[in-house]
């Protein structure tokens, strides 16, 4: 607590001069009192995250990076067997984690992730809603059920998540949220549609939850992949996935495990000061478009 008392003259007087949303933010009193090392900008000991959509491709990879930094994990799929899997595979890497079987799209079963993850360690501090839904359907076929179905998982699913989480995280002094949205949103394809407008839709609630809660000292972030070598884009047949990298300038599928440092630079420390941005990760997709 003392450090946390702390000041640095040349930007505040006293520490109740510090903005309400700073001072719930415990880690800037640390900026001002000491020199951040690079191991502890990117250090999450003693902190809990929450990965929707965790046992395989990007969440499983974050979920693993924020283990490894620290972190104790709560992965979360529809499948029982596939939270073993990855409790598994996190533990034997020496990590903390448990799997919590949810359908995201069930505003019930947010709240129940939310309870379970309470009940085992007691507090939230980091979420990364990266569950999704990439239905792809062309226009003059999208059904009511298939919008639905594809909004309230890519979409809403975040924001209730959130409110359900949202005392655990105002509790916290370290609080960040994730929102993984694509790199589609930048671009255009066929048979997107679905996909990218619920995606479209993250990326603004991130901003609008961003606005909202920076007074709580809870920082939301959203990052865009670009095509990233995934059951999603394999299930798509080699020639798609093959059209997807050389759509990147530098030619390739991203591998998973390279979403873990963008990720873990958004969540940690090291982005203290930044929130409502959306950092994309695409190898060049973007800029070609």
């Amino acid at each position: 607590m003392e450090l946390e008392k702390r000041t640095y003259v040349r930007i505040v007087a006293t520490w109740t001069d510090i903005p309400k949303g700073a001072q719930r933010y415990g880690n800037y009193s640390r900026f001002m009192a000491e020199t951040p090392t690079a191991a502890s900008l990117f250090d999450l000991t003693g902190r809990v995250a929450i990965v929707t959509g965790g046992t395989r491709g990007i969440g499983l990879a974050v979920a693993k990076g924020l283990a490894r930094a620290g972190a104790r994990v709560v992965v979360s799929s529809r499948k029982p067997e596939a939270c073993e899997a990855a409790v598994a595979a996190i533990t034997a890497e020496g990590g903390m984690a448990i799997g919590v079987p949810c359908h995201i799209g069930e505003i019930e079963d947010l709240h129940a992730l939310v309870a379970a993850t309470l009940e085992a360690y007691g507090q939230i501090d980091l979420i990364v809603n990266n569950a999704a839904n990439a239905l792809a359907l062309p226009i003059g076929q999208i059904t009511v059920e298939a919008w639905s179905k594809t909004q309230d998982v890519n979409e809403r699913a975040a924001l209730f998540l959130v409110q359900a989480a949202l005392p655990a995280l105002e509790a916290s002094r370290c609080a960040a949220v994730l929102n993984v949205v694509s790199v589609g949103i930048f671009t255009s394809g066929r048979h997107l549609a679905l996909y990218t407008a619920a995606k479209a839709g993250l990326m603004q609630l991130t901003k609008s939850m961003a606005a909202e809660l920076a007074g709580k000292g809870i920082r939301v972030n959203a990052l865009a992949p670009g095509p990233v070598d995934t059951d999603m884009v394999r299930n798509n047949g080699p020639e798609v996935a093959a059209s997807m990298a050389a759509s990147t300038a530098m030619g390739r599928l991203a591998a998973p495990e390279e979403m873990v440092g963008p990720a873990l630079f958004l969540l940690s420390d090291a982005a203290s000061y930044v929130t409502g941005s959306v950092l994309v990760a695409d190898g060049g997709t973007v800029f070609r478009a």
